[in-house]
Parts: C-alpha cells; sequence; structure tokens
C-alpha cells in the first residue's frame, strides 16, 4: 500500500480493539500505512485511553539502554494501566481471554502525591512515592509473533494486558539501582537483572514519563502506580504455568496461569 494513504487514527483504534474482543492477532499496523509514525502511534494510544475506563496508572517500554540501540530508538516508550488489567495476588491469569501473553518482572512505583513538571528528577520521584513493589506485567501484543515497529508498539499501547502488583515497601534506604532480579517459570530460573536495567536507575524513567507527559499537560495522580520498565525479557506464559518474580528487598510474588 502507498505510503501516501492517510492514517485513520480511530480506525488504526479501532483495529486493535477488535484483536483484543476477537483474540486473535493482526498483522502491524505499518504494512497498510508504512507513513505511521511514534507521534500518530501516541494518538490511536490516546483513542484507546479514551475508552478504557479508570485508570490505574502508566507503564514503560524499552527502558533498556542496549535495547533502545538495537531498535533505533534513543528513548523510552509509555503506555497506559486500565484498571480492569489489574489482578490480584493469588488470582489466577486467564490465559483464556488473552492472544499471546508473556510475564516480565517490574519495579512498581506507588505515588503517594500528584506529580508533574517539565524538569521532574528521579530524586522528586522517589520523594512522591509513598512505596514500591516487585510486580509482574502481563504482554499481549496485538501483532502476529510480537512482530511490530516502535509505532505499532505505541499505538498497542505498548503491548499492555495484565498486571499484578505485591505489597509496597519504603523505598528509603533501597538503592533500586543494585536490588537483584530473578525471574522463574515452573521453578526454573529464566532470567536474572538488576534494577540499573531500567534507564540506569527505574526512578530515572518514572521521571522521564512524567516530563512527556507535562509536554501534553497532564502528570501523575496520588494513588497511581508506574511499572518502570521490564527488567528481563519476557517469558510466555499458558494454562499450568507459573511464573514468580523476586526483587531483593522487595519481596517475591508469583502468578499462575489457567
Amino acid at each position: 500500500m502507498s505510503r501516501n494513504v492517510p492514517v485513520n487514527v480511530s480506525e488504526l483504534a479501532g483495529r486493535l480493539s477488535k484483536a483484543v474482543a476477537d483474540r486473535i492477532a493482526i498483522t502491524k499496523l505499518t504494512d497498510d500505512f508504512p507513513g505511521l509514525d511514534i507521534l500518530t502511534g501516541y494518538r490511536v494510544q490516546g483513542e484507546l485511553r479514551a475508552a478504557a475506563g479508570v485508570l490505574a496508572g502508566w507503564k514503560l517500554g524499552v527502558t533498556s539502554r542496549a535495547k533502545q540501540a538495537q531498535v533505533g530508538v534513543s528513548s523510552p516508550i509509555y503506555g497506559f494501566l486500565p484498571a480492569a488489567g489489574a489482578v490480584d495476588l493469588g488470582e489466577p491469569l486467564d490465559t483464556s481471554v488473552l492472544i499471546q501473553p508473556r510475564c516480565e518482572p517490574e519495579i512498581v512505583f506507588i505515588l503517594g502525591r500528584d506529580l508533574e513538571g517539565a524538569h521532574v528528577t528521579a530524586a522528586d520521584v522517589l520523594a512522591a512515592s509513598s512505596g514500591v513493589a516487585v510486580g509482574i506485567e502481563v504482554l499481549d501484543s496485538r501483532f502476529v509473533d510480537y512482530d511490530f515497529t516502535m509505532a505499532d508498539v505505541v499505538a498497542d499501547n505498548t503491548s499492555a494486558s495484565r498486571f499484578v502488583v505485591g505489597a509496597p515497601v519504603a523505598p528509603t534506604g533501597i538503592d533500586l539501582r543494585l536490588v537483584g532480579v530473578v525471574l522463574e517459570k515452573n521453578g526454573e530460573v529464566v532470567a536474572t537483572a538488576s534494577g540499573a536495567a531500567s534507564l540506569g536507575h527505574p526512578a530515572a524513567a518514572v521521571a522521564w514519563l512524567v516530563r512527556q507527559l507535562s509536554a501534553d499537560g497532564e502528570g501523575l495522580a496520588a494513588g497511581q502506580i508506574v511499572l518502570s520498565g521490564g527488567l528481563t525479557a519476557a517469558v510466555p506464559v499458558g494454562p499450568g504455568d507459573v511464573v514468580t518474580a523476586s526483587i531483593d528487598r522487595l519481596g517475591a510474588i508469583e502468578l499462575a496461569g489457567r
């Protein structure tokens, strides 16, 4: 299809919503609309957010410097977390309503007060956070085999689907760069990392998000959560699988697929 084909933001949002409803992966949007760029991808994401109901918070993607270099971008990307995507501790993950779920460990920030502004720093994020917690994000790309460009994945709300968050602890005295991270699947260690895997410091990743939101006149609200970026590669999860994320000083949580 020609690059001159205009991008209809509502149409693309509709394609993604239909993929979720049908539980069927689609080919990437840029196959039909090669002119789709990241900025327009955020406009598509905005349409999805407007229809998503109550917002639990935000999430970051591509926070690894190595991953950024691999895919040719110089900054992370972000998406939103609908409250309906929350999975409670001990609650199984219903994989039958998802397309191709994968799990990754996260350091989660819980905002104790509003935070906004174009010059927010990592220190500001830590000061505004009432707690940090271990989390598991369940990704579920709407594109066949997770094959997408950066514009596609931004439009697809950075593959956001479900999330589970452990009990928060006070961030005081914890160097989140250095905490060890272990991801297990069915009792086997599949990946390890440190908190520094997220933009050098996970609070720096959240600060970047706040600065980006500020450009659109938005910010973080007290009570919201932020998933600060996947710390390891994501692992597929299906019925009968159990995924465990452990982070030093923050604890451990598990998620079982059914």
